[in-house]
């Protein structure tokens, strides 16, 4: 499975949407899971999948599907 794949497809189980759900365009606060408890739920996904571990200033700027992929890139994650 390619990388934006495994990323899309945590955001579709972490938020409970539907397969055909246009995520590129969610942001932190269209989607009412996406509060604290599910941003951190998502950090943690995110971590495990790609093996990795997300900075605090990253955690905090994480709020948009798009500005996720950048964020992968920083830390190395092909996208």
């Amino acid at each position: 499975m390619k990388n934006c794949e495994k990323y899309r497809n945590i955001f579709i189980e972490r938020f409970s949407l539907e397969e055909d759900f246009d995520v590129k365009k969610i942001k932190r606060y269209d989607v009412t899971d996406w509060d604290s408890v599910g941003h951190m739920m998502l950090i943690t996904a995110l971590e495990d999948s790609f093996d990795m571990m997300f900075e605090m200033e990253d955690i905090l700027a994480f709020d948009t599907y798009e500005n996720g992929i950048e964020i992968l890139k920083k830390y190395g994650i092909e996208m």
